[in-house]
């Protein structure tokens, strides 16, 4: 692998900081650029077994170099950023317990639970060494460095947890480190966050997996059912397309959560299931009505543990090349669609193209500019 340079020093003696990332991915790569909007200065070096994404990620400006030698970059890192799966980096926290570390260093991770590796931080980093915990709640249906972008993260919630006694000195200084991601940064403990991440993301996983497998014993029986799903059933349960691994290895990690949020779901079934039976038809509007408060309550247009889906609908004519239409006006104003599905096209009758976004104002900006066009477009 090509080897980084080892000079510090620009004009006036300024001492350049160093940044490692370990795992050079969508979450890694897009912290790389985020850090390199608001420290210039920063050198960035990139680690991973795969040397050909780290070959991508230098020719897009995500790193400055990259090495093979671990051992000698974590020795002068000033910021160590783990971009890898929950147990890769607890593979590297245990393997950290023999390496040298500059004074002051910090280490940081990106994993989605957060109690089983501050745990290990705190019985395998050398003294001396400050571990903040991370979990950047964002993400993009794309993976590799190829995808990333300085702005994944913006506006989404990002987790620090802490071990005890963190120099506040240091979280301050993390936080700093992580100013470009303009993320909202909120501490908390790692108890907390693997509870409210449980309750918020990883237990409505296993509901989607849940629901999708129970429709898909049914559709064995009746293939009538496969295609009525393929639409708003298909809608509330994206997120069980998420990665297979990466939510085994979750849910493994977050276990005690997961299996009292399960009890607690049953219980939940059970009363459904005696509304339902007994024909109890005040209790069932009340039960309906209790759940659409509160889920009218939430806040709109805010990110939150689970990845947003920013959908426009547009009518269109059953014509040749109306997709790339479509697509050309918005690739003229620079909005980036992430996803197009056609809900229905048939001859002589409007179809229908869902137009899927990364964030409401590409949404907001692609609705204005359909319909400058005179496309008829809609949210729901």
């Amino acid at each position: 692998m090509e080897q980084p340079s080892n000079e510090h020093h620009k004009g006036n003696e300024r001492v350049d900081k160093r940044v490692l990332l370990i795992g050079v991915g969508l979450i890694g790569g897009s912290l790389a650029l985020a850090i390199k909007k608001e420290h210039k200065e920063a050198q960035i070096i990139g680690y991973d077994l795969n040397e050909e994404q780290c070959k991508l990620a230098k020719s897009m400006y995500v790193i400055d170099a990259y090495s093979n030698d671990l051992k000698g970059e974590v020795k002068q890192a000033d910021l160590i950023i783990l971009g890898t799966p929950v147990e890769e980096t607890l593979r590297l926290l245990e393997e950290f317990q023999d390496f040298e570390f500059k004074t002051g260093a910090i280490v940081t991770d990106v994993g989605s639970t957060k109690v089983n590796i501050m745990s290990r931080a705190q019985s395998m980093l050398p003294d001396g060494v400050v571990f903040i915990g991370g979990h950047p709640m964002a993400g993009s249906h794309k993976s590799g460095v190829g995808s990333a972008k300085p702005h994944l993260f913006e506006n989404a919630f990002y987790v620090l947890t802490l071990l005890r006694r963190t120099p506040e000195d240091k979280v301050d200084e993390l936080k700093n480190w992580l100013a470009g991601t303009k993320g909202n940064i909120q501490v908390m403990d790692a108890e907390e966050h693997d509870l409210v991440t449980g309750v918020v993301s990883h237990f409505p996983h296993v509901i989607a997996a849940s629901l999708v497998r129970q429709v898909k014993d049914q559709a064995d029986q009746n293939e009538r059912i496969s295609s009525l799903a393929a639409g708003g059933f298909r809608d509330i349960t994206r997120i069980a397309s998420s990665s297979p691994s990466m939510w085994r290895d979750i849910i493994q990690h977050n276990r005690k959560n997961i299996l009292g949020l399960l009890d607690g779901w049953i219980e939940e079934m059970k009363e459904v299931r005696t509304l339902v039976e007994r024909n109890e038809r005040d209790e069932l509007y009340d039960y309906f009505a209790e759940a659409k408060a509160f889920r009218d309550d939430m806040p709109a247009g805010r990110k939150g543990a689970i990845r947003s889906f920013y959908d426009l609908y547009v009518d269109v004519v059953d014509q040749a090349g109306v997709i790339s239409k479509v697509t050309t006006i918005l690739a003229d104003e620079a909005i980036s669609i992430t996803n197009i599905r056609i809900i229905e096209a048939r001859e002589d009758v409007y179809g229908v193209l869902r137009l899927s976004f990364r964030t409401d104002d590409d949404c907001s900006n692609a609705k204005e500019c359909l319909e400058r066009h005179r496309y008829e477009t809609y949210t729901v």
